[in-house]
């Protein structure tokens, strides 16, 4: 996506690894939002860190600050600060105040950004390209503390020139030591905290190098007062020669320092230097709930990274050492997804959301496993414990990297299930810690049964399986079990009743197709993975259950429109069982307050939407669902905000577009209280409706829902990487990436070595990213058959997926042919093959 002008306001870059913390890249080239630190940071800078570039032609020098114009915030920014906030302007640390470029164009495609920068009074082009390494599959590479940059000059003047490349940064501890290094093959400036231990949660260090042959360095800026380091930098930096380095005896406060490389050019000649800056803040704590051992510290834990790197000077050269191999990785799975022939909404909001994964919602704790916020605020996460019933939603990870996918469902086993089977939705830090009890949430610990059936079918792993096979019954058996005080379904009908806590943060008191159909659709995953171990048994009675509680919903929650929850609102007895029933009734209207009752809930069918995903059929009558589609397309999606009344969060506004999660198309039977947030546009469920609608075949419906999306993160309104919720970088968006697997018509079945495409848009030249545990790649389709090849990785598989089967005529595995068999929507080798392409000729 190409951003320029206006359209670069809102734009901030994450670069940084996966649990490691992110700086952003803003818009207009600065270097913001320095999250790195083990906790949120929205809006923060680190000191003065900029680029810098400078061209000499004989006498004359022209140095510009790598940034494009400052766009917004004129008049200062809004602080809890009196003092150079708002009425001050711009702060200095902006460089709004020096030469800079007039033209920036910002191309966006995650995880890869390039800026151009040029200038009428500047003699070249300048592009950055800036990335953290994002590869499909290697979780270590892909959790660097780091963020590289590529800086290419290209000299567009008609005689040689002389440029200089500056990469400054401020080290952000108040007691600072730096120290600069030349090992021989980089040179480095390494910024350490000379006030803590190693051992400290305050401790870090950050590292700057580069792999240039001709370099300069300054270790540390001039200290003086006023603005004496900003006034002698940019004497020196704008001057003729090298800046030459300074030397404190000393430590200073958050003391700048200057890296920079060299490069001459003739007429029409580029070059490219590099830029890694690496970060280690290795001892994490809750600082949220504070807790602490026996002598009154904090109980800290190492970050991964940590523990895959010494410190930063470590991570540093080792990115240099292996640049060329982790760029080329990332930029062909950037190009692989991109490649994909679907519309350009599409693929702006798969790539974007990923952005997610990189930020500082996400962590990885000391043995690597995989841990996440639902999103951040300004400066501290929001809602703690790879929330279930907001992860249930997010679909990169399992696809991308399954091995951290499956440590989640390993930690909420382990950590936060009972031996009757309830499950704690939030997993809290340090893993075992003690918070006492809560109520289970319905969508979430049924989101558990149905994820695990995802793993290991995207694994293949049947060893895993069994490992955890008497867990998950117990999970899936608490619906009816007695020791299950929210009474779900203690009659074993398969029908939903009792208190059931869900994503929207209150209780619902009666069946409705949504969370019922999250049940179903558990009870149908288990039944499968039974069959599989051989616990017939088991299979049967999930089987039986589900057929039961299938046909009741048919009969009894669809209202000729849509489908809806039954219940009497009225009826104060519902809720007079629980110890909450105060806060659920309405005294002064008598009813029950937060129901959905007769509403158009957006998720009314979010089962079927991880139900096509998971390839496990329909859980909703045909009919019925295509009706409450057209349904929900009428009275969710909303073309204009303008005259729509929000009484919740607003996530959309003016003429912006959106689908909304409960319109009440009755007023007649609008409770009088409905449930929460239910005038919001939440992009994890805009997501999954668009991708319901998809897969049933309204494409465009489908599409219009995403582009409305994406309209809204258009960099001038809101940040494109940063779609919000309960604040920023909100997991739930990533339910976006499902959008492939659904166009595709992914089929994934790891344990009997079984992938499959069926495509449900135009099938000649359909191009799509796909990955599994093993390998990741391509498919694509053409005149004379399809192809499936593979970027990393290798897969052993048995079979090959495609409603075209019976016209297949030859099949070619890694270049040979193989002999086969059809029938009906399979092709299937005569043995098990180790294979990095198939080819299938029609």
């Amino acid at each position: 996506m190409i951003y320029r002008g206006e359209f670069l306001n809102e734009i901030s870059f994450p670069l940084g690894g996966i649990g490691s913390g992110a700086i952003g890249l803003g818009g207009d080239g600065r270097l913001i939002d320095w999250e790195i630190f083990n906790r949120p940071s929205k809006g923060s800078m680190n000191g003065y860190s900029h680029f810098a570039v400078k061209a000499v032609k004989g006498d004359k020098v022209i140095a510009k600050v790598l940034n494009g114009d400052v766009q917004k915030e004129f008049m200062g920014r809004y602080s809890s600060g009196t003092f150079r906030g708002y009425g001050f302007g711009p702060p200095a640390s902006s460089f709004g105040g020096y030469p800079h470029f007039k033209n920036l164009t910002f191309c966006g495609e995650f995880p890869i950004a390039k800026i151009d920068f040029s200038d009428d009074a500047f003699p070249g082009v300048v592009t950055l390209t800036a990335f953290n390494p994002f590869i499909p599959l290697d979780d270590k590479n892909s959790s660097i503390p780091g963020a590289f940059f590529e800086v290419e000059i290209s000299n567009t003047s008609d005689e040689p020139i002389d440029y200089s490349v500056a990469f400054s940064v401020s080290n952000p501890f108040f007691h600072s030591k730096n120290v600069s290094n030349k090992n021989g093959k980089y040179t480095l400036i390494t910024m350490k905290n000379s006030g803590a231990s190693e051992d400290d949660v305050n401790y870090g260090d950050l590292t700057v190098a580069t792999d240039s042959e001709n370099t300069f360095f300054q270790s540390n800026w001039y200290r003086g007062e006023w603005q004496d380091d900003l006034v002698t930098y940019w004497n020196e930096i704008s001057s003729k020669g090298d800046m030459q380095d300074r030397v404190y005896e000393t430590d200073g406060k958050r003391d700048t320092c200057t890296l920079g490389a060299n490069v001459s050019l003739n007429p029409g000649e580029s070059k490219k230097t590099r830029f890694i800056l690496t970060w280690n803040v290795p001892n994490n704590y809750n600082y949220w709930s504070e807790y602490k051992d026996e002598s009154g510290r904090d109980v800290t834990w190492k970050n991964y990274y940590a523990v895959l790197f010494k410190d930063s000077y470590d991570s540093a050269c080792y990115s240099l050492e292996n640049w060329s191999s982790l760029y080329q990785r990332t930029l062909s799975f950037k190009d692989c997804l991109f490649a994909s022939t679907l519309d350009e909404s599409v693929i702006d909001a798969v790539s974007s959301n990923l952005s997610v994964l990189k930020s500082p919602t996400v962590l990885r704790l000391e043995d690597g496993s995989f841990y996440g916020w639902e999103g951040v605020h300004q400066d501290k996460g929001s809602c703690e414990g790879t929330c279930q019933h907001v992860w249930n939603y997010a679909y990169a990870l399992c696809f991308l990297f399954p091995n951290l996918e499956r440590s989640i469902r390993e930690a909420e086993f382990k950590y936060a299930t009972t031996p009757a089977g309830k499950t704690e939705f939030r997993i809290y830090l340090p893993y075992g810690r003690n918070t006492g009890e809560t109520n289970p949430c319905l969508d979430g610990q049924m989101g558990t049964v149905f994820k695990m059936y995802r793993e290991w079918k995207i694994s293949g792993d049947d060893e895993w399986l069994k490992s955890h096979w008497e867990t998950v019954k117990r999970v899936l058996e608490y619906a009816w079990n007695k020791e299950n005080a929210q009474r779900w379904d203690l009659n074993k009908d398969g029908v939903l009743e009792g208190r059931q806590h869900h994503t929207l943060d209150m209780d619902l008191f009666g069946p409705s197709s949504w969370l019922e159909g999250m049940y179903l659709l558990a009870l149908k995953a288990a039944s499968k993975m039974a069959e599989h171990l051989g616990d017939g048994e088991k299979a049967k009675e999930y089987a039986e259950v589900y057929e039961k509680g299938s046909l009741w919903m048919k009969e009894n929650l669809f209202n000729g429109e849509y489908f809806v929850q039954l219940i009497d609102v009225t009826d104060k007895s519902v809720v007079d069982p629980y110890v909450c029933r105060d806060r659920y009734w309405n005294s002064e209207k008598n009813e029950i307050k937060y129901q959905i009752k007769d509403g158009c809930a957006l998720d009314q069918m979010l089962a079927q939407w991880h139900s096509d995903i998971l390839n496990l059929g329909d859980v909703f009558d045909k009919e019925q669902k295509m009706k409450a589609l057209s349904s929900m397309m009428k009275y969710n999606f909303k073309s204009s905000m303008r005259d729509f009344v929000n009484n919740w969060r607003i996530y959309s506004l003016n003429d912006e577009a959106g689908a909304v999660i409960c319109p009440y198309p009755n007023e007649k039977t609008r409770p009088a209280i409905p449930i929460p947030y239910h005038d919001e546009t939440m992009t994890g469920f805009e997501y999954s409706f668009a991708g319901l609608l998809i897969s049933s075949g309204m494409i465009d419906e489908g599409i219009r829902v995403v582009k409305a999306i994406r309209d809204r993160y258009d960099g001038k309104k809101r940040n494109p990487w940063n779609e919000i919720e309960c604040g920023s970088n909100y997991a739930r968006s990533m339910a976006s990436f499902a959008l492939l697997p659904i166009f595709s018509g992914f089929e994934f079945d790891l344990p009997n070595g079984h992938l499959g495409f069926n495509p449900i848009i135009e099938r000649n030249g359909f191009k799509s990213f796909w990955s599994v545990d093993g390998g990741w790649g391509s498919f694509e389709t053409n005149e004379g058959g399809m192809k499936l090849a593979l970027r990393e990785g290798s897969l052993m598989l048995k079979s090959f997926g495609t409603d075209t089967a019976e016209s297949v005529k030859r099949v070619l595995i890694d270049g040979e042919s193989v002999p086969f068999s059809t029938e009906e929507g399979r092709v299937t080798f005569d043995e098990r093959k180790v294979c990095s392409s198939i080819e299938l000729f029609v």
